[in-house]
């Protein structure tokens, strides 16, 4: 469990505003930090990992108090056992994959902790090269892997996907979904990507100027729940649900999630994924797969 508080005056693009945010996490959720660039996803990130100090505020977990201001008790970084995940990957461009890797690790922790992570990560065939033989997907994954390394209790991504192209970042969001469950570390994402989001997350915070404006599942925060009378669109499925005796398709048209109803012979030649197009006449839903 997660509890934390921050306060800190933040300098934005409008000027001066401050970051009040109050968390309260499960072990084990993956949530998202979404909204625009400046409101403070990212020095909130800094806050619980203690790259940054809040003028105001207190962090514990699971128990172990982190940061309390009033205590005056302030755990340096190392101590956190805390992953983070760079936007730029922050590789040390001197050392080999398994030797960033082997660097993260606790002290006294045993190496076999690295062989698992290269076997899981599929780096084993990588893990003499440095970074900069390495694509930038591989240094992803390598960034990922070292993230684990540490055997953290709370694992942060900022944007880890954002300079990568739409194949790359599915199977990427698919590597840290199937990780983060094996190993139950609890997660939190900071994303502008609606879909990342829904395919990734249990819960949505949505952040606006240092608050957060408004949280719950994506589906809550992200569908509408409207209904257009005339339209036609592609769009990519997220989910599939059964509602009785038809199915709920969850899909992401942009940057907009929409949920329309279909037919069962609709419904069984497709899959979350798929790219299908919408169109409705007099609001009766027609959904057609591409491809």
């Amino acid at each position: 469990m997660i509890r934390a508080s921050i306060s800190k005056r933040l300098h934005g693009a409008n000027g001066e505003f401050q970051l009040e945010a109050s968390l309260d996490i499960a072990e084990g959720e993956f949530v998202a930090l979404f909204g625009p660039s400046g409101v403070g996803k990212t020095t909130l990130l800094r806050c619980l990992a203690g790259l940054e100090l809040p003028e105001q505020g207190n962090i514990v977990i699971n128990g172990e108090i982190w940061l309390d201001n009033v205590a005056r008790i302030n755990l340096a970084p190392q101590q956190r056992r805390v992953g983070y995940m760079f936007q730029d990957y922050a590789l040390f461009p001197n050392m080999t994959v398994r030797g960033n890797l082997e660097f993260a690790l606790r002290k006294g922790s045993p190496k076999k902790r690295v062989d698992e992570l290269l076997v899981l990560m599929d780096l084993g065939a990588l893990q003499h090269r440095k970074p900069e033989s390495l694509s930038g997907g591989q240094k992803q994954r390598v960034a990922l892997a070292r993230a684990l390394a540490s055997e953290p209790r709370l694992l942060l991504l900022d944007e880890p996907f954002s300079a990568l192209d739409a194949e790359m970042r599915a199977r990427l969001q698919n590597e840290i979904l199937r990780l983060q469950r094996h190993f139950g570390i609890t997660t939190i994402i900071v994303s502008h990507d609606v879909g990342e989001v829904y395919k990734l997350a249990n819960r949505v915070l949505v952040m606006d100027a240092g608050s957060i404006a408004q949280q719950g599942s994506p589906t809550d925060v992200f569908s509408s729940g409207q209904t257009s009378g005339n339209f036609r669109f592609t769009g990519e499925i997220l989910v599939i649900e059964s509602v009785g005796e038809l199915y709920s398709l969850t899909v992401l048209v942009g940057n907009q999630v929409v949920r329309v109803v279909a037919m069962p012979d609709e419904a069984e030649a497709l899959h979350a994924g798929d790219r299908v197009m919408l169109i409705s006449k007099a609001f009766n839903p027609m959904v057609l797969k591409l491809g």
